[in-house]
């Protein structure tokens, strides 16, 4: 597994355009059997600054699996007013992790 990191900073007349471009985007994201889990997510201190923090099986199924699909270029259709305001996009292997086990409800 990879991570796949995307940080943006978006003009605050811009934000919920965002957020919903990424919030219609994810349907196609789900769609594929490469991404195993994504979240976008907003500053709190700096609400301007947006992460976006996808999951995918690997880097190949990513580069060649999600992106040669048509999941990908309606995915990308979505959310390419926003490219232009990308600061960062880069994998990442996970080295070690830890979540705190949620109570049953």
């Amino acid at each position: 597994m990879v991570v796949e990191y995307i940080r943006y900073d978006i003009p605050p007349a811009r934000a919920e355009a965002f957020l919903e471009a990424y919030r219609a985007a994810g349907e196609h994201l789900r769609a594929s059997p490469n991404c195993l889990r994504y979240e976008v997510s907003q500053g709190t201190e700096e609400p301007h600054h947006f992460i976006v923090r996808i999951e995918w099986d690997s880097i190949e199924g990513h580069l060649q699996g999600f992106r040669g699909s048509l999941s990908f270029r309606q995915f990308f259709a979505l959310v390419k007013p926003f490219v232009s305001d990308i600061q960062e996009m880069k994998h990442y292997r996970v080295d070690s992790a830890w979540s705190r086990p949620r109570p049953a409800p």
